[in-house]
């Protein structure tokens, strides 16, 4: 294989490749950093970051190229180095909110809910939901970007930078996971799940 070409663009050629090649998978790459991060603002920061990069290293980006990889790629390392930075810190508590709302004649004691399965009960179900988000990053991360992402396995392989027979056996490992968190569901919805693969 060879080198990426870089190459040095012109403003007007760089503002093109955005529009044009990066901003259509916006929506793709609000949907993986949500499934990451759980939290509305910190997906929105993580695509706004993403975006920045890509801006930033787009000498770096071959264009005609899969431009949904590329930015994938960048969100995931993203995520990982903002995951590293905060699992280092300790966690940290605005008591001033929780006690504002504690103390308000609003509260109702019975509506606080987990809002991470709150926001996507309406595109997958709750149970679907819950065990997807149960999954240790790696395992949730090859979920999302094979069955809800639609990537192949050698683009995952470069968007994790893993080889990709490590793409095909994590893939596996967790689709076996979730199908054991979502075996007493499927019973309940009356699917007959004792059967036995071959």
């Amino acid at each position: 294989m060879s080198e990426v070409q870089r190459r040095k663009y012109s403003q007007e050629e760089k503002t093109s490749i955005f529009d044009g090649e990066f901003m259509p998978h916006i929506d793709s790459m609000y949907n993986f950093a949500f499934r990451l991060t759980f939290d509305e603002d910190d997906a929105k920061d993580l695509v706004q970051d993403t975006y920045m990069k890509a801006f930033r290293f787009i000498n770096s980006f071959e264009q005609g190229t899969n431009a949904k990889a590329w930015l994938f790629r960048i969100l995931k390392n993203s995520f990982i180095n903002e995951y590293r930075k905060k699992s280092k810190q300790p966690a940290k508590v605005d008591y001033q909110e929780v006690e504002t709302f504690y103390n308000s004649d609003d509260v109702d004691y019975q509506s606080t809910t987990d809002l991470r399965a709150e926001s996507v009960k309406d595109m997958l179900g709750d149970e679907i939901s819950n065990a997807l988000n149960a999954l240790a990053v790696d395992f949730r991360t090859v979920i999302i970007l094979a069955d809800l992402e639609g990537f192949t396995y050698e683009e995952m392989a470069k968007i994790l930078d893993i080889p990709i027979g490590t793409v095909r056996s994590r893939l596996h490992r967790a689709r076996n996971l979730l199908k054991d968190k979502l075996k007493g569901y499927a019973q309940s919805m009356g699917y007959n799940t004792d059967e036995e693969e071959e």
